[in-house]
């Protein structure tokens, strides 16, 4: 490895683990001592992360104020320095962190909120995609109708959440005053999307989020109506399956059918 190389791979480790050995080779000038020069560029390497952290967490940040916001990204800083060349995967462990982290760990709906925005976060970003039509879906004939199988839209992202911290990131984002921290017994569906640049999400009934996990694992649309009868009648099933695909189609949650072999 030349100096050149040496150099940048101590200065790295100075930057990321507060390592001293690039020390010896900074030198010392009248505006300003060797320690001070160095510490300009591990702050402003922390300033940036935290910048990227505070873009990502919109509701997280108004929940905890700037000052709680800010140790709660330094000391994630910490434990989670950046491995990633872009910016925008940094925050990826934030939910896990606040999860397992006192005193973090014992407000479990901060982590419920990470997750929520990170996941609103993904949908947004994800690749441009296909949307798959209720006309598409009509030129089938009704016997292949039992073998259909669906591929869901690449922004399509689900959660569960004990809390309300959907309805907490709604007000943040509304500029309302957030309601406070509630909790259910049970978990409640969320299904999150982006359609016409735009990110969606709202909750979803149990028959319909077990139909659109299913949908996601593959099951073709007759294990999807047999799977329903759980909470509608046999009779019913195919009309209430349908109606869901209907309302997933003309939300832009689709993106293409195949028949199942």
């Amino acid at each position: 490895m030349n100096r050149l190389a040496k150099l940048q791979r101590a200065f790295q480790t100075f930057i990321l683990n507060a390592d001293n050995a690039i020390r010896q080779e900074v030198t010392d000038t009248a505006q300003a001592p060797a320690p001070e020069r160095l510490g300009i560029y591990s702050i402003a390497y922390r300033l940036r992360l935290l910048e990227a952290l505070q873009t990502d967490y919109t509701a997280l940040h108004a929940a905890l104020g700037d000052e709680g916001f800010e140790q709660l990204c330094f000391a994630f800083i910490d434990v989670f320095p950046s491995t990633y060349p872009n910016l925008r995967w940094f925050g990826a462990n934030l939910d896990a962190y606040l999860e397992t982290t006192p005193p973090y760990a014992d407000i479990p709906v901060l982590a419920e909120l990470a997750r929520f925005e990170w996941a609103k976060g993904l949908a947004f970003d994800a690749p441009d995609d296909t949307f798959l039509s209720i006309q598409e879906i009509a030129s089938i004939p009704g016997e292949n109708w039992p073998d259909m199988a669906f591929q869901t839209h690449a922004s399509v992202q689900r959660l569960d959440l004990f809390s309300n911290a959907a309805l907490i990131w709604k007000a943040v984002a509304a500029e309302q005053e957030p309601p406070q921290p509630a909790y259910t017994d049970g978990s409640l569906a969320w299904i999150i999307w982006r359609h016409d640049l735009k990110v969606f999400f709202r909750s979803l009934t149990v028959d319909e989020a077990w139909a659109i996990d299913n949908l996601q694992q593959g099951a073709c649309f007759a294990e999807i109506c047999t799977g329903l009868c759980e909470w509608v009648d046999e009779i019913h099933a195919a009309q209430h399956a349908a109606g869901l695909l209907k309302g997933w189609v003309e939300s832009g949650m689709i993106r293409s059918v195949q028949l199942k072999a």
